[in-house]
């Protein structure tokens, strides 16, 4: 007869073989008050994890949403309204995750700059403009970046 395992080892290795069940599992033991089953090591991995999404998401949507309006800003004559969908997409968003989670708005603000350098060669590599048309410092501040009804001359 074989030793049982330990609950610890048990949960481990369905977070590995069923991640989905895993969650279900670690939510009812939560649920339950049954903290001394949940396994805490890969639970603080994921919520950790959850932490870099939102961020790597904040970044993402705002290269996105500075690209198209340096294009809207320095190519008028190709001016689309699916340059304008995408401003109005990405500046959504933005929004919703800053309602959801306010604290992230000083990531977005610590971050911008980074983006936005990001977001001057994905604009040039997709206008065929040298990346020197585009400014250096963002001619956009971030309060205008969120601003539903701004759109750039």
């Amino acid at each position: 007869m074989t030793a049982p395992q330990s609950k610890v080892f048990t949960d481990s290795r369905l977070y590995d073989q069923d991640f989905y069940l895993w969650i279900e599992t670690t939510a009812k033991q939560l649920k339950e008050g049954r903290f001394s089953d949940v396994d805490l090591e890969n639970l603080i991995e994921e919520i950790e994890s959850m932490g870099r999404s939102e961020k790597r998401a904040i970044e993402s949507n705002l290269v996105v949403l500075l690209m198209h309006l340096l294009k809207y800003k320095y190519q008028p004559e190709k001016r689309s309204n699916s340059w304008k969908g995408s401003i109005r997409e990405h500046r959504r968003r933005l929004t919703r995750t800053f309602k959801d989670s306010p604290s992230l708005k000083s990531y977005f603000q610590e971050v911008f700059a980074d983006c936005y350098q990001d977001a001057r060669k994905q604009a040039s590599d997709e206008t065929g403009l040298s990346v020197d048309t585009f400014p250096v410092e963002s001619p956009f501040t971030t309060d205008e970046c969120l601003d539903e009804d701004l759109l750039p001359d």
